[in-house]
């Protein structure tokens, strides 16, 4: 989460400085903000790899991570979000800050930056839409499978069939651990359409800034309702990491 704030403090930064910036220096903010963006790419990564590698002893736990809060483990989808999740936040920001400037609009002047999202950015946004959910489909239907197969023979049935109960426990986490990697790399893939390939270098800041303050705030107010429900383990100071939401309406 530390690292998180870290990224959130300089994409916010960089943003501002951006908005403001002149004609004369629109290149080298630009540069600026693509170097953000790979860097916010390139920690998600890193996370990827290491829990990759932590899993590979033990990847049940990461598909119910005692370290999240209730509320999140709530949302989760095999071991992450949503990659689909992402383009619902786009649309959803895109929304509320063509609400907050429709005033401007209607006299033909545009403000903010996911509002101004272009007929091709949105076609290409769609496309991705339609695309992530058939794979995140096709997923789920494989985790379906083995949990289906654990329904239908047990392991104790399983063991007898390749020897010990360990072996057969190794090679059901052996298939969770190929869900788990198609499903991180669908999240990555889907990740770097959206903020390399289809948005702007300043809409992908603000894109990754909202980004980041759902996924801290969500952190923030599950370990405040875990606290209320007795199952609190952090300090008060713990809990309150929840960033103003108001920016995202920027």
């Amino acid at each position: 989460m530390e690292l998180q704030q870290q990224d959130l403090l300089e994409l916010l930064h960089n943003s501002n400085s951006s908005s403001s910036s002149t004609c004369n220096t629109s290149v080298s903010s630009d540069f600026n903000l693509k170097q953000l963006i790979e860097k916010s790419i390139k920690h998600f990564q890193e996370y990827i790899d290491t829990r990759r590698h932590l899993a590979g002893s033990d990847v049940t736990a990461y598909l119910a991570p005692t370290w999240c809060t209730t509320l999140e483990s709530s949302m989760l989808w095999i071991s992450g979000c949503r990659p689909s999740s992402y383009i619902r936040l786009l649309y959803a920001m895109s929304g509320k800050e063509f609400e907050s400037h429709l005033s401007n609009y209607i006299q033909g002047n545009r403000s903010g930056h996911l509002s101004g999202l272009l007929t091709v950015q949105l076609n290409s946004v769609d496309e991705l839409q339609r695309k992530t959910i058939r794979q995140e489909d096709q997923l789920s239907n494989k985790l379906a499978s083995l949990q289906e197969e654990i329904a239908d023979q047990p392991f104790s049935i399983i063991a007898n069939e390749v020897g010990n109960l360990e072996e057969a426990l190794d090679r059901h986490a052996k298939f969770l651990m190929n869900v788990v990697e198609e499903a991180d790399k669908l999240r990555m893939e889907t990740l770097k359409e959206l903020v390399i390939n289809i948005l702007s270098p300043l809409q992908a800041v603000d894109f990754l800034i909202a980004s980041k303050k759902l996924h801290l705030c969500v952190n923030a107010w599950g370990k405040t309702r875990d606290h209320q429900h007795g199952r609190n383990r952090e300090t008060i100071q713990d809990r309150n990491t929840c960033p103003n939401l108001s920016c995202l309406e920027n």
